[in-house]
């Protein structure tokens, strides 16, 4: 008989694909930067070096000649033209708001992104939905990117929970990788851009963020992680300017930011 796996007491989200619908302008500036060295990304290869292997694609430009000056710069227009893609296209999934609230009633919550810091504040301007996690993690705030598991082991001794006591939700398969790598379990619901991957390694698969919210009140929270969210909750709010950073945000942790991989 196999037994029951234990119900987690937080959740541990992912943000581009899962949250908000952004990992499309993302697939756009890169895709758009690269056309002019004369490098082509469908959307099969942005699956596969992005969403699966996560490690990007300026190595393509290397291949054709450029050097890292050349590289860097690119980088840093892709990084502008994403971001001008934000401030008008960035947009929150459908039943977004309402899982996330929902949820927030029986489970501590906290993001993990790959997402550069300020990417991620432009994004969540006017989401409404930080105010429902206790803390974020973006891009510097761990040594390595998924699918390495350091945002997440980064995750788990912010938290102070074990892995067993969390679950991790994702939309890609390197974040799933980064979950099961870290010993966390993950329920995935695949992006558009993600949906011809394999998640073989997901505890669930589900084709909705409400279907998924569903799922997690229907199971309930391990006993006592209710009381104690809600407990975290009001006292984030008496905590909140000794422990989470300023700006527009409003909930980005202050940790040590590190050198190391990237979004891509």
């Amino acid at each position: 008989m196999v037994a029951a796996m234990p119900r987690p007491t937080a959740l541990l989200w992912d943000n581009d694909g899962i949250l908000v619908d952004t990992e499309g302008l993302y697939f756009a500036a890169t895709r758009d930067e690269l056309a002019t060295v004369g490098v082509e990304l469908d959307e099969a290869l942005y699956l596969q070096l992005f969403l699966r292997e996560g490690r990007g694609a300026f190595h393509l430009a290397r291949e054709r000649g450029l050097g890292d000056a050349q590289i860097e710069a690119l980088r840093a227009a892709r990084d502008q033209r994403y971001a001008d893609l934000l401030r008008t296209g960035a947009r929150v999934f459908d039943g977004a708001v309402q899982a996330v609230a929902s949820l927030a009633r029986h489970y501590r919550m906290a993001i993990v992104t790959s997402s550069e810091r300020d990417h991620f504040e432009l994004i969540h301007r006017s989401t409404g939905l930080l105010h429902h996690f206790e803390f974020v993690l973006t891009h510097g705030d761990y040594a390595r990117a998924k699918p390495s598991p350091d945002p997440y082991l980064a995750a788990l001794a912010r938290i102070g929970l074990p892995a067993e006591a969390c679950l991790v939700i994702e939309d890609s398969e390197r974040g799933l990788r980064a979950a099961r790598a870290a010993g966390i379990r993950c329920w995935a619901v695949p992006s558009r851009l993600a949906r011809d991957g394999s998640f073989a390694g997901a505890e669930r698969v589900f084709d909705s963020l409400g279907d998924l919210a569903r799922a997690l009140v229907e199971d309930g929270p391990a006993p006592g992680g209710a009381r104690r969210a809600r407990s975290r909750s009001s006292a984030r709010r008496v905590r909140r300017p000794l422990t989470v950073a300023s700006g527009h945000a409003g909930a980005i942790a202050r940790c040590t930011r590190r050198s190391g991989g990237r979004r891509g």
